[in-house]
């Protein structure tokens, strides 16, 4: 693979800037305002990222560009990053984020994969320590990190191989995207055809989580709490070898209801896990299909947010006694069952490639540790 230098980050960067500080608005309107909380996890969705208020001379200054590079500064998610491979007219970040925008000689991509590659991420935990109050790292500190570099052609090489996997998974997406909509499209147009009111009890049993974070030993299975949900593991992701029930079991195709928080329905995709407190595992009745349940909760998400909102002093839930509410569900069911299958065929697809790719990102990426010295080379292994 030729000759690598050790480069600081700095030094590859064109520019380094922090964003703007804002909060975001309550519209739907103006100008995509990128958060920390928008680029952790498996997925960036500008379509969920919101909105701020800005002028002209504001959105100029922090406005965003296919392949620039934001890094979180603070927090339990200081160092992560996300290589921006498609942005929004006008998308500006926020003051948390980092952006490094890189010089032409060097593959944006590549250094948006060197960022994410294990020897950047103990390079940040090294310098974030134990701040336990609030991790944090400044721009300087955070370009300070010394990052192996080998040639432009060398770079692309690298994140086509890393990119093609990333592709798959966005098409992934996509795809999961399309059988979902065409899905609740289908269901909708049956429940306009031939309505039939139950209670949301009578479709779907409802098994609460249990506090199983409490004593978790770091090993065994992922404890789904509403985070996992929404963004997938973290950081901050606790595991545990206990020995649960089945009831208390996500496994993949299960459908899962957070009920408090974000009040999010949701396919479990994922390897087997330990369902904690504030989340139902719904289990569809009467050997109805696992999309019946999904579908009947998720028509009655909007109310249940509204009163969530009511009762957020701390953080907003239903009770159960909301789920013997009616709802409207087909008098007769049609046949999803495939397209269930192949968004969770697709989900569960991207999950195996993620592993690939990163087990690559290890390999392709050789550790740069130490002071570098000016055109100083190293060789990769």
């Amino acid at each position: 693979m030729g000759e690598w230098r050790r480069l600081r980050l700095r030094d590859v960067c064109e520019r380094v800037d922090y964003g703007l500080t804002a909060s975001a608005t309550a519209v739907d309107t103006g100008t995509r305002f990128l958060r920390i909380t928008d680029i952790v996890g498996a997925r960036l969705d500008w379509r969920t990222v919101p909105f701020v208020d800005a002028d002209e001379r504001t959105r100029e200054r922090y406005r965003l560009a296919r392949g620039d590079i934001v890094v979180a500064r603070t927090g339990s998610t200081t160092g992560e990053s996300r290589w921006l491979a498609e942005v929004p007219p006008g998308a500006v970040f926020a003051s948390y984020l980092v952006r490094l925008r890189v010089k032409a000689e060097h593959d944006p991509r590549f250094i948006g994969y060197a960022l994410r590659s294990p020897a950047f991420r103990s390079y940040v935990a090294g310098v974030v320590g134990d701040k336990s109050a609030q991790p944090n790292a400044s721009a300087a500190t955070l370009t300070a990190a010394v990052i192996a570099v080998p040639s432009r052609s060398t770079q692309q090489a690298i994140a086509a191989a890393l990119g093609a996997l990333d592709d798959k998974i966005a098409l992934n997406d996509r795809i999961v995207a399309t059988s979902d909509a065409l899905r609740a499209a289908v269901w909708e147009a049956a429940v306009a055809a031939n309505p039939v009111t139950v209670p949301l009890s009578e479709v779907a049993e409802f098994v609460n989580g249990r506090p199983f974070t409490r004593g978790a030993t770091g090993h065994g299975r992922m404890v789904v709490r509403i985070a996992e949900i929404t963004s997938g593991p973290g950081p901050a992701t606790v595991h545990h070898d206990l020995d649960v029930a089945d009831r208390h079991l996500a496994r993949p195709g299960d459908v899962l209801f957070a009920w408090s928080g974000s009040l999010t329905v949701a396919r479990w995709f994922r390897p087997e896990a330990i369902i904690n407190q504030h989340i139902f595992k719904v289990i569809p009745r009467a050997g109805r299909p696992p999309w019946t349940a999904y579908e009947a909760v998720r028509s009655r998400l909007a109310r249940y947010r509204a009163i969530a909102a009511d009762r957020a002093t701390t953080m907003g839930h239903i009770q159960r006694r909301h789920l013997n509410e009616p709802v409207t569900v087909p008098g007769r069911t049609p046949d999803l069952e495939s397209l269930w299958q192949r968004a969770l065929a697709a989900e569960q697809e991207s999950l195996a490639l993620a592993d690939l790719r990163d087990t690559l990102l290890a390999r392709l990426l050789p550790a740069a540790p130490g002071p570098v010295a000016d055109g100083e080379q190293v060789r990769s292994g």
